[in-house]
């Protein structure tokens, strides 16, 4: 499949205003991922310590992957492109230019001084290119479970809360004179 200019316009808008994009490599599940677009690619930090994971997603140099790009407004899925993956050398002079984009997009790092360096020693920095026309969207929702995780938001609520939301309730001291 050629990709035509048109083409090219759609991935690169839809992928530039997204937040997130869900990659598919060649091993599991799709996994949604933060990313920067920089100079007609989407590149991706992780596999380091407090970075995203790309384990068990496949995602190797020189391979191949699928990008879905959803609506930042919607979050429907807008587009899905075939991508070549290439994985940046550290120190390279592609590497600094993605490692700066990505620096000014990483939100909350606790070591924001020597981020970098972590990110030379620790982590990979991956480009995603577009290698083709995007392909039909699927009928179906594509949903997934989400992967087992030890992490949880469910904790009972304290005793006390209920008292605390009653309507009519009046503040201490309201009302003296």
């Amino acid at each position: 499949m050629t990709q035509t200019l048109m083409d090219r316009a759609l991935i690169e808008e839809a992928t530039k205003k997204s937040g997130l994009i869900w990659v598919h490599g060649s091993d599991g599940p799709p996994r949604a991922l933060w990313h920067v677009w920089h100079e007609g690619a989407a590149c991706l930090l992780g596999d380091g310590p407090g970075e995203q994971p790309f384990t068990g997603l496949g995602l190797t140099d020189g391979g191949d992957a699928t990008v879905s790009v959803r609506s930042k407004d919607k979050g429907g899925r807008l587009v899905t492109w075939p991508a070549r993956v290439t994985e940046l050398a550290p120190g390279s002079d592609s590497w600094q230019a993605v490692v700066g984009e990505l620096k000014a997009k990483r939100l909350n790092t606790p070591d924001a001084e020597q981020v970098t360096e972590r990110w030379a020693r620790e982590c990979r920095v991956l480009r995603l290119e577009p290698a083709g026309a995007p392909g039909e969207l699927p009928d179906g929702s594509l949903a997934a479970v989400p992967p087992a995780t030890p992490a949880t938001t469910r904790r009972p609520i304290p005793a006390a809360l209920p008292k605390l939301l009653r309507p009519g309730r009046k503040k201490r001291g309201a009302g003296r004179a």
